[in-house]
């Protein structure tokens, strides 16, 4: 069985994107139902670092590494979809999900990218 993660989905995730990441097993909180629909990026970082979530974005500047407090944060999926749709959305995580390890993220994860994290942005256009 594919490894349950923890996630914190971005505001701009619908709750159809979060169901279908339920029922695959992972622990998942969208930013706009626990009052950070209006938050800005630093807030929702925090908030994801706070709790050890991978954040899931499709906010193009968390890909920069300025923005990202790279030596401490559990992740960050940035993806890149073209139309940005639950579909389009859903059939690259739920299969990356399900192959990846947790040895990708974390703390624990300090020997690859700039400043040992790692980073995954996905293309899909």
């Amino acid at each position: 069985m594919p490894e349950a993660f923890q996630l914190y989905l971005d505001q701009m995730f619908n709750q159809e994107v979060a169901q279908t990441l339920l029922k695959e097993g992972h622990n998942v909180i969208r930013a706009s139902e626990i009052g950070q629909a209006r938050a800005n990026d630093k807030e929702i970082l925090d908030r994801a670092i706070s709790e050890n979530r991978i954040l899931i974005t499709l906010d193009q500047h968390f890909g920069d590494w300025v923005v990202l407090p790279l030596s401490y944060h559990p992740g960050v999926i940035r993806l890149k979809i073209n139309p940005t749709t639950s579909k389009n959305i859903l059939e690259l995580l739920v299969p990356f999900l399900g192959a990846a390890h947790k040895s990708l993220f974390g703390p624990e994860k300090r020997d690859t990218g700039p400043n040992n994290t790692y980073f995954w942005d996905t293309n899909y256009e």
